[in-house]
């Protein structure tokens, strides 16, 4: 039996689109390299500092909100810990070649280390007061603030079920870009 090259052009599309992530760069994203955290250069990033000083994790979020007022970015705090594997894997994933120009020329990131084990929020617990959050439901953690001190939002969000693929989390990201100006 013979197949109509026009049915094997749309199977073979088919199953190209079922091997694939499924993801599209979004919100004037970078397009991502890797399909999935498993495709990330190793070993991923401890991104958070071991040491926990409140004054010194204070002082390098006001460093960012002052960068930001004069630059005129937003500024992501990432809440997280090192035991984390989603919060390494957006380290990772913001580290790759084409998302850290991304980050770079939007964002002030600062890591803030708020948990020294699984499920715990248990440090730099100012940090949390000082930006109104009541709770941390879940890891990664990200606070996006306006230079001016605004939270904008303040979830899990960029890795729940919806953001588990590399290119959906620069998506996420990509839409708390501050607009042109």
């Amino acid at each position: 039996m013979r197949i109509p090259a026009s049915n094997l052009a749309a199977a073979l599309a088919l199953a190209v689109a079922a091997c694939s992530d499924g993801q599209e760069a979004a919100n004037g994203a970078p397009e991502v390299s890797v399909a999935t955290l498993d495709d990330l250069p190793t070993p991923l990033p401890y991104p958070y500092a071991d040491e926990i000083d409140p004054a010194a994790t204070n002082a390098a979020i006001d460093a960012a909100f002052a960068q930001a007022q004069e630059s005129g970015k937003r500024v992501i705090l990432d809440l997280g810990g090192n035991w984390c594997g989603w919060c390494r894997g957006l380290a990772g994933v913001m580290k790759l070649p084409e998302v850290a120009p991304f980050i770079e020329d939007n964002f002030e990131l600062v890591y803030v280390n708020v948990s020294s084990t699984s499920g715990q929020t248990d440090q730099n617990l100012q940090v949390l007061e000082r930006f109104g959050t009541e709770a941390v439901t879940g890891y990664p953690w990200l606070i996006v603030v306006e230079p001016g001190g605004t939270v904008l939002h303040s979830s899990y969000e960029v890795t729940d079920e919806n953001h588990e693929t590399p290119q959906a989390m620069v998506n996420w990201l990509a839409q708390w870009a501050a607009p042109a100006t």
